[in-house]
């Protein structure tokens, strides 16, 4: 995947916050994809169409991103264009939640892209969240990723201690990545964006792709997460591992996983 990424060079729109767009670009670029970061009314639809695939994070939303959001989704949907939604903080207050709802409700999302707290917000479960931080709560993470996706109709990717990708039938689990991934802003945001990369070059067979973007960027942490015990450090080294690590050497890892278990 991240082969034929590198080798196509997808253009990905992203409608993202303000605080991380600069790491999702050079993120997105470090795989070997292309970012355009237009979050303007008047040009969101024309660039969609140039694009291969669209994500769209709420972190900073106001009225016009919102609004922005909604006319790109749309024109991805009529051109077959991947989307993914990241509904960063949806807890946090009624109008996110709210544009989460009206985004799902206006624009065919193609995967769902969150931690447990977001996944209760957009649910509708009680969950404890402090601000955009997953928090805490007691259900069953992989059982309300599963309702939700049947209910939604799209793959919902949750991160986590162990990553859970849904479609509402099969579920897969992800036991890679390493605590320190949480001390940077970003490292989800930056997640659904090569989510996004990884459908524009494997439409086919979703609740694969995502797996194995997934698989490759909690790998990625993992090796970065050893090199560096500070977070301004791990930054760096984990920005290298995306530009560097291969397909070959994910395999090898998960080789080693399934050996452990």
């Amino acid at each position: 995947m991240i082969h034929q990424i590198k080798r196509e060079n997808p253009l990905i729109h992203c409608i993202t916050n303000h605080v991380v767009s600069n790491f999702q670009a050079n993120g997105l670029l470090a795989i070997g994809a292309s970012p355009i970061m237009g979050d303007a009314p008047e040009e969101a639809a024309e660039l969609a169409a140039l694009s291969q695939a669209l994500s769209l994070n709420i972190g900073t939303l106001h009225a016009e991103s919102l609004k922005s959001m909604l006319i790109a989704g749309e024109a991805a949907n009529r051109l077959g264009i991947p989307v993914v939604l990241d509904p960063v903080g949806a807890g946090a207050s009624s109008f996110r939640k709210k544009a989460v709802h009206k985004i799902l409700n206006t624009v065919g999302v193609s995967v769902l892209r969150c931690n447990a707290g977001e996944l209760a917000a957009v649910a509708g479960e009680q969950w404890q969240s402090k601000g955009v931080d997953a928090g805490e709560g007691h259900l069953d993470v992989r059982e309300l990723a599963t309702s939700t996706a049947k209910q939604l109709g799209l793959l919902v990717a949750v991160t986590g201690k162990t990553d859970i990708v849904t479609d509402g039938k099969a579920t897969i689990e992800i036991p890679f990545g390493d605590p320190i991934m949480a001390s940077i802003t970003g490292t989800g945001c930056l997640l659904s964006s090569v989510v996004a990369a990884s459908l524009a070059v494997q439409p086919e067979g979703p609740l694969k792709t995502v797996s194995n973007a997934l698989r490759f960027y909690a790998i990625a942490g993992e090796r970065a997460a050893k090199t560096a015990l500070l977070p301004g450090d791990f930054q760096l080294a984990f920005i290298n591992q995306l530009a560097g690590l291969t397909d070959n050497e994910v395999e090898g890892q998960i080789y080693l996983q399934e050996e452990r278990i």
